[in-house]
């Protein structure tokens, strides 16, 4: 009885051994059929945390896994990993890959994310025959990758701290900070006379803008009174100069051709009007004269005429005789 309870109990765990090898490759060959998608990630960190079979995310979701990881030969430093996702699932244009860590248990997963609804799917085949996810930099494994390096630098550090906090050198800022109290306690000392100053150049300045206020509005009238007075006045006395040009050039002309008549009447005709007036002065002496005569005898004027006067012969010359 006990030999029978034993085989039940070896051929009910071969049973499930058996259930639990055929679900395992019903669930492998759902990421090996023919619509899963084959891509490539080349990672320039360390991956560490990452094995063959571990999985592939997409925005939290598990979508398929990691196939192949290699070095490549000819650039060590970049890790080429493959993963084999189901065919679904929307790569797009956008998407990156990153290593992210699961828990504190030092196993990492590929996580992918960033693809942006519109764009156009990654299909273009990279140097290994599969189209390429670009990766992704940041995060916990890059802080971690990049650890030694921080600490390296963190001792560096530490040792030029312990050089510049010598003893000399601790002297020499202990009498930097004496004159820098003494500094301060002249400056406290002053503070009064430094506000003074302050509020005295704060009312210069004030004044100085309220000056150049009202130097800018002086030179925007002196402007507006150059473009609305004076350049129309510089214009009309512009078309007064030549119209004044052109009436001395004809004045000019006008002499010119007068010249002749001028001289004929300060030679001739001016002489001849002198004489005339002349004469016409002594006509009216005459005139003039007749008409006294006429006022005071005007019939011995007009029919007795003028006596004539008595004639005396001449005398006789002594011892002469008469003829």
């Amino acid at each position: 009885m006990e030999n029978r309870s034993n085989y039940v109990i070896v051929g009910s765990i071969a049973l499930a051994m058996v259930v639990g090898i055929f679900l395992m490759v019903l669930w492998l060959a759902r990421f090996s059929g023919g619509d899963s998608k084959v891509y490539d990630i080349y990672f320039k960190q360390s991956i560490t945390g990452l094995a063959l079979g571990s999985p592939v995310q997409f925005n939290g979701v598990t979508v398929g896994k990691i196939t192949q990881i290699r070095l490549l030969p000819q650039r060590p430093e970049f890790v080429r990993v493959r993963i084999n996702i189901d065919g679904e699932v929307p790569v797009l244009e956008g998407t990156t890959a990153g290593v992210e860590g699961v828990g504190f248990t030092g196993v990492s997963q590929i996580q992918l994310d960033g693809a942006v609804q519109g764009a156009k799917p990654i299909t273009e085949p990279g140097p290994d025959g599969a189209p390429v996810i670009p990766p992704r930099t940041g995060g916990l494994n890059d802080l971690l990758a990049t650890a030694p390096e921080v600490l390296s630098n963190v001792s560096l550090l530490t040792k030029r701290l312990n050089d510049v906090l010598k003893d000399e050198n601790r002297e020499a800022l202990a009498g930097i900070l004496k004159n820098t109290d003494v500094a301060t306690a002249a400056l406290a000392k002053g503070a009064p006379d430094l506000a003074t100053a302050l509020a005295e150049a704060r009312t210069t300045m004030t004044a100085a803008t309220a000056t150049l206020q009202r130097i800018e509005a002086l030179a925007g009238s002196g402007q507006a009174l150059m473009d609305s007075d004076l350049r129309p006045l510089a214009a009309d006395l512009r078309r007064t100069v030549t119209s004044a040009n052109a009436t001395l050039a004809k004045v000019d002309a006008l002499a010119g051709s007068a010249q002749p008549g001028v001289e004929m009447l300060a030679n001739q005709t001016i002489p001849e009007t002198t004489q005339l007036i002349r004469e016409l002065r002594e006509t009216t002496s005459r005139l003039g004269a007749i008409a006294a005569k006429l006022d005071e005898d005007p019939a011995g004027a007009l029919i007795g005429g003028r006596r004539l006067p008595e004639y005396q012969p001449p005398n006789r010359p002594p011892g002469g005789d008469a003829k």
